[in-house]
């Protein structure tokens, strides 16, 4: 019993001993992970926690593989989370409301102007109760327009009509811009001997109200090409500002990114980087230079191909960029900097940077006049987007605010939008290579067909609306089955917006030095995105129309 006694206990306590050996080397390696992660973990910053949704919002990507969803495409006006400028004080005009309108009744009624009906039976334009009459009546028919300046009422065709003009903008866009209208009124006589409108005509129907073709009357030509004199916006101004002397091109400071690998990839892409660039020099408090030569990605053109020297101006609003950032292009400053140089010993100083990974934070206290990214590492190495990654994502903030599709391609949006009397709504339908895609996409072809739609948008959408389809289905008639109980519109129902006889047209040949400008995919993208926007109901494929995920299968 004694021997059976000494052979069993040192097995008890070697198994205790191991046990507990064990248990120790469990928690020593809990506490070195737990360590590990104390290190190398960093807490969300609370004031840079808009950025990750911001990227989300603006790239719909979770990394640098830039899969574009080209459906449907934002910049910075389109969101109300971002913190835009105030309104210059030059911009800035008190919207017309009711009180406003009482106000302009209070002054006419101390006019003491005749009231009696036989004066009334024709209609005096220049009456300033007409005008009121107007106002009144677009305050309560266009419930998403802030009214904001008129222009005196002139003679329709006829004694009872009055030809209108006002200035204008859509509750639902962001920016300051104004936009115009002129419609033709037929007015009555009402209660008291007072004005009331008849009938309203369509968009830009007050043709006597529309304003004087004031630029030189004369034709351009390309080839055999003749192009009508342009009337143009006039409050677009664009123009690539100059340095002016060479003593200010000294005194300045500029941050220079040369061309990389950004180039000819996809929009969103571009922008993404553009923005880093834009973002390190407003954090360095330095004048951006830009190339205002975009090379649009082979995916917008029919084509096929990458195109070369595009301008930036055909999709983004140059005029706004200026007045919110310091921007300089880029030929006129290496024109200035060649100008300094030229006969001088004493060179410009210039710090060249040939790595990403010299952050904007190392760059802070240099003092050189020009800081020169250059970007010829091979790709992913080359993309400008690269300086805005790691730390440097804490301190560059992309400005979203600064970039605003082209006041030309809005001036589209907004034609169409008036033509359907900013009364209608709207379904986005993405098809395209997503509906061929039966792997990532399953159903999408399915839930987007014809009779699809229908029964679908019988349940949200009231029959015979004006229902306009963003859509990138190549056919135009696909959509067909839809007119039996909606007033559909496409984005090609507006091809005057853009022919050769168009505003747009002049504006952009004029701008592309006599060539015309093709109206590309990016820009009917823009356009569709815009009117989208601006329906009264929206109607998504990606919530609404089907149960497929936006990004592929399994993503959702």
């Amino acid at each position: 019993m004694k021997e059976s006694e000494l052979s069993t206990e040192p097995i008890g306590q070697n198994l205790i001993k191991l046990i507990s050996n064990l248990c120790f080397s469990v928690f020593v390696f809990s506490v070195l992970i737990f360590t590990v992660i104390a290190i190398t973990y960093q807490p969300p910053d609370p004031w840079l926690e808009s950025a990750p949704a911001l990227t989300k919002l603006f790239t719909q990507t979770e990394n640098a593989t830039f899969k574009n969803d080209d459906s449907i495409l934002k910049t910075g006006e389109d969101v109300v989370l971002v913190a835009s400028p105030e309104v210059p004080p030059a911009l800035a005009v008190n919207p017309i409301t009711e009180t406003v309108i009482k106000k302009s009744e209070e002054k006419i009624l101390n006019l003491n102007l005749k009231s009696d009906c036989e004066d009334l039976k024709f209609v005096n334009c220049s009456d300033p109760r007409v005008l009121v009459t107007v106002e009144r009546f677009n305050l309560k028919t266009f419930k998403f327009i802030v009214f904001l300046e008129y222009q005196t009422p002139v003679n329709g065709s006829k004694l009872d009509e009055c030809d209108v003009a006002w200035r204008f903008r859509n509750k639902k866009e962001k920016s300051w811009r104004k936009y115009r209208d002129f419609r033709r009124f037929k007015f009555g006589i009402g209660e008291n001997c007072t004005y009331n409108v008849v009938h309203a005509g369509g968009w830009h129907s007050g043709i006597n109200a529309r304003r004087p073709r004031n630029r030189p009357n004369t034709t351009r030509s390309s080839g055999n090409l003749r192009l009508a004199p342009p009337v143009g916006d006039e409050e677009i101004n664009d123009t690539i500002p100059t340095l002016g002397s060479e003593m200010n091109f000294r005194k300045g400071k500029y941050l220079y990114y040369a061309r990389g690998g950004d180039y000819c990839k996809g929009m969103n892409h571009y922008l993404w980087s553009f923005l880093c660039g834009l973002g390190e020099a407003m954090y360095l408090n330095r004048t951006f230079v830009m190339d205002l030569s975009v090379c649009l990605s082979a995916t917008y053109n029919p084509s096929n191909r990458d195109e070369e020297g595009k301008d930036f101006r055909f999709y983004f609003d140059f005029e706004h960029l200026k007045e919110v950032a310091s921007v300089v292009e880029e030929s006129e400053f290496l024109r200035g900097w060649k100008k300094w140089n030229r006969g001088r010993k004493r060179k410009v100083p210039v710090k060249k940077v040939t790595t990403y990974k010299v952050t904007p934070m190392q760059l802070k206290k240099d003092k050189s006049t020009i800081i020169w990214r250059q970007f010829d590492a091979p790709e992913p190495e080359n993309y400008w987007y690269r300086v805005c990654e790691g730390q440097a994502a804490k301190y560059i903030q992309r400005p979203w605010h600064a970039l605003w599709k082209s006041k030309r391609l809005m001036n589209i949006v907004t034609e169409i939008s008036g033509q359907m009397d900013w009364d209608f709504d709207a379904v986005h339908v993405v098809r395209g290579e997503k509906a061929q895609n039966k792997e990532l996409w399953p159903h999408l072809d399915a839930d987007t067909s014809p009779d699809a739609l229908l029964t679908k948008l019988k349940e949200m959408i009231q029959p015979w609306r004006n229902l306009y389809i963003a859509t990138n289905e190549p056919f135009y008639n696909y959509f067909d089955k839809l007119r039996s109980q909606y007033k559909v519109h496409l984005l090609d129902d507006y091809m005057e917006l853009w022919s050769n006889k168009s505003e747009w047209y002049n504006e952009t040949t004029l701008l592309n030095d006599g060539k015309p400008v093709e109206f590309d995919g990016y820009m009917r993208v823009a356009v569709d995105t815009e009117v989208l926007y601006r329906a009264k109901t929206r109607v998504e494929t990606f919530y609404n129309l089907t149960k497929d995920c936006k990004d592929g299968i399994n993503t959702c």
